[in-house]
């Protein structure tokens, strides 16, 4: 048995090895292309565990025949990188991988950011967190090219287990292993596109297995153990984490019930209840609003029972909340409403609040003007319960209209009310 794990082990050395990520490094692309020549530029490598953002750098080193140098930005300190800038005044150039990118400090990055610049240092830095977000802008500026890569595809994973089954200098292909192109399929699917999950877990699989004739016979139950213990990618604090809580809450917004469980499903197995209760609460009141304005209560009422419950038992109510958002009529018309409110308010669109509605509980509030103010419930008019024809806003903002209803749901009778006093203050 080799000391190195698989997933290591089977790091492609040349770009040609690489699997999936075709749109960044397939053979009709510009990087493709450069590193074919020779050229490397400085580039961010963003995306989630396990997806290649490594491989890449040691495929393009192996292809380029550049030095090499990998350092992780959480444990390298700036006695690295003084070590790294003195390789390549040695050498001319040599390609530097900084893991963890997002974690480079300050001190490291002023060593560092001048040897990028003058091009002795080509960078290539990968971090699961969004660039624009995380990253220094001071490195973003000298990296050339900011590339996504994605989860590879279910037959990017098949592929990727059965060359490490067959390869015997590298992989398992030394080993007589007894399994099914099935079970391939079920580790594949288990992998859910992390590349680095699906070899560990064969890994796992094989050495797990009973041996007979020296055959390593597989059986699915060691499969669905192992696809059990592997876990779900989601840092509470990453940006995978808000990506998933933004899929959810545009999946409720769209009305895609089977989506909005999916992503319900991948926060839970994160275990963050708090995130996604705060998340959901936000939905009843953002995208449902006044379309159905009981189901804010009753999204309260499935987020307070969910914290009293606890996972597991927490989907439950969650999943009723969920689905009744997801097929309930929507409208943001209150929020977007009080949104333009204060936009007007922040562009300087304010005035003189009108003396009939300022304080008079005061002695001496008749000889400031305060006075004028007519009591809408001395005024009863049909269902509204009392309603006077007088000005509320400024004068100088006087007819400004933020609140315009949607026609869906329950917001359907609030529109009607809402005209008919609009007819009522034109005298009709």
């Amino acid at each position: 048995m080799n000391g190195e794990p698989l997933a290591f082990r089977m790091r492609p050395t040349t770009i040609e090895e690489i699997i999936g990520q075709k749109e960044i490094i397939g053979k009709d692309t510009s990087l493709y292309k450069m590193v074919k020549k020779g050229y490397v530029p400085s580039m961010l490598l963003y995306g989630e565990p396990g997806i290649g953002k490594t491989s890449l750098a040691f495929a393009i080193a192996g292809t380029t025949k550049l030095p090499f140098v990998a350092l992780n930005a959480t444990t390298s300190g700036k006695k690295d990188v003084e070590e790294v800038v003195q390789e390549a005044r040695l050498t001319g150039k040599l390609i530097l991988f900084l893991d963890e990118i997002h974690r480079f400090n300050k001190a490291q990055q002023d060593y560092l950011l001048p040897h990028v610049e003058n091009g002795s240092i080509v960078l290539i830095g990968a971090t699961t967190e969004n660039p624009f977000h995380d990253v220094n802008p001071a490195i973003r500026s000298r990296c050339g090219q900011i590339l996504q890569l994605t989860r590879l595809s279910k037959e990017d994973i098949k592929e990727l287990i059965i060359r490490a089954l067959k390869d015997e200098k590298k992989g398992l292909g030394s080993l007589s292993i007894d399994i099914t192109e099935q079970q391939i399929e079920v580790i594949a699917e288990g992998a859910a596109g992390d590349a680095r999950k699906s070899l560990t877990m064969l890994e796992s699989i094989v050495y797990s297995s009973d041996i007979s004739e020296n055959t390593y016979k597989i059986h699915n139950d060691t499969i669905d153990r192992m696809i059990k213990k592997a876990g779900v990618y989601g840092d509470k604090k990453g940006s995978h984490y808000y990506n998933l809580l933004s899929s959810l809450q545009k999946s409720i917004r769209g009305s895609d019930v089977n989506a909005a469980l999916y992503y319900l499903a991948h926060l839970l197995e994160s275990g963050d209840l708090v995130s996604v209760n705060r998340r959901l609460l936000v939905i009843a009141y953002e995208d449902i609003g006044l379309a159905n304005p009981d189901v804010g209560g009753r999204v309260l009422a499935a987020v307070t029972a969910s914290e009293r419950l606890g996972l597991p038992e927490a989907r439950i109510p969650l999943a009723a909340a969920v689905v009744e958002m997801c097929l309930s009529s929507k409208s943001n018309s209150a929020y977007k409403a009080l949104d333009a409110a204060i936009e007007g308010i922040r562009s300087g669109k304010v005035g003189e609040i009108p003396k009939h509605l300022r304080d008079a509980h005061y002695s001496g509030a008749k000889a400031l003007g305060h006075v004028g103010y007519q009591y809408p419930h001395d005024y009863p008019i049909g269902t509204f319960g009392g309603w006077v024809n007088q000005e509320y806003l400024p004068s100088n903002l006087k007819g400004t209209k933020y609140y315009h209803p949607v026609e869906a749901g329950d917001e359907k009778r609030f529109s009607a009310i809402y005209e008919r006093l609009e007819q009522f203050k034109k005298g009709k």
